[in-house]
């Protein structure tokens, strides 16, 4: 019996039982990463201190459905092992975290629940995107995804489990990758002006060499050229071999990149003969996303889309 009251976890499935091809790169740690400072300002104190708590609040929260191990948050993390423990002590008794009594795992905890939850207003992309995401998976029987552009960044929201046997669990709920790497976040990146993907690349210019070395920036110029012409993107197990993917830009009413849909399968499911059809059945789904965007916005009034691509003025990569 988990220490907290909360079970649910916003955004994603079920894990498949079936086989996977997972990872064989490691991710790169997030401590540096969870709240990007300007270049001239320090890390010290309180500003550190939170920076190491929001650090590990997301490890903790992209470790999935089983929850995360002690030894595996330190790893993720680079920081001390009696500081990791320490900062976790800190989250269980905010309640943004709890820890499994029985295995010792730690999970998001109720507070979190109800932060995601009130954000999830500002993320109506999300709750509209859930039909079609559940229809993308079971039509093609392999992964679904929704993936939305934060600054120079991609995250995945949302996962639906596809029913085919053999699946790729790269990408989670949760996870967090420069803008280009994987086929959502591919898509969202073409939809972009040129001079905003340059930004982009350069910002991620250190994080894309030092972590994933199969996207150096002209190679993902490449990939927003063939997105652009082709109308979808792309991945050819460029993150981890084997592991394909293909996406689509989902636009806000003003015609900006909200978001993109993307089905991630092994090679074999992602032949050449087949990304037309999955294409096809993706941007069908977009386009009623779309639609049903657009309404929404009309509803509301004029608002700024949340987590729209931008870049800071001052900004570390990752």
């Amino acid at each position: 019996m988990r220490t907290g009251r909360a079970k649910g976890r916003a955004g994603q499935s079920k894990a498949a039982k079936g086989a996977a091809v997972k990872p064989s790169v490691a991710k790169p740690a997030i401590a540096a990463s969870a709240a990007p400072r300007a270049a001239d300002e320090p890390a010290a104190g309180g500003t550190q201190a939170i920076e190491r708590a929001i650090a590990v609040l997301l490890l903790v929260g992209r470790a999935g459905p089983d929850g995360g191990r002690l030894s595996d948050i330190v790893e993720r993390s680079g920081l001390p092992k009696p500081t990791v423990r320490r900062v976790l002590l800190a989250l269980v008794r905010a309640g943004l975290v709890d820890q499994d009594e029985a295995s010792r795992r730690y999970h998001i905890g109720p507070e979190a629940y109800v932060l995601g939850t009130l954000a999830s207003a500002r993320f109506g992309i999300h709750t509209l995107s859930l039909g079609a995401l559940a229809r993308i998976a079971r039509e093609s029987g392999d992964c679904a995804f929704l993936t939305v552009p934060r600054d120079i960044f991609g995250v995945c929201l949302h996962r639906e489990e596809g029913t085919f046997p053999i699946r790729t669990h790269v990408l989670q709920a949760g996870d967090r990758h420069p803008l280009g790497v994987g086929a959502g976040s591919l898509a969202i990146l073409a939809a972009l002006p040129d001079p905003e993907v340059e930004r982009i690349l350069a910002a991620n210019g250190d994080a894309l060499a030092a972590h994933y070395p199969g996207y150096a920036p002209e190679r993902l110029r490449q990939g927003v050229s063939a997105a652009r012409r082709l109308g979808y993107a792309l991945n050819p197990g460029l993150y981890v071999s084997g592991s394909w993917g293909i996406g689509v830009v989902v636009r806000d009413a003003e015609g900006r990149p909200a978001g993109a849909l993307s089905i991630a399968a092994i090679d074999t499911r992602l032949t050449p003969e087949r990304q037309p059809e999955l294409a096809a059945l993706l941007l069908r789904e977009a386009h009623a996303l779309e639609v049903a965007l657009g309404a929404a916005a009309k509803s509301r009034g004029p608002a700024r889309p949340a987590g729209s691509a931008r870049v800071p003025a001052k900004e570390g990569a990752a």
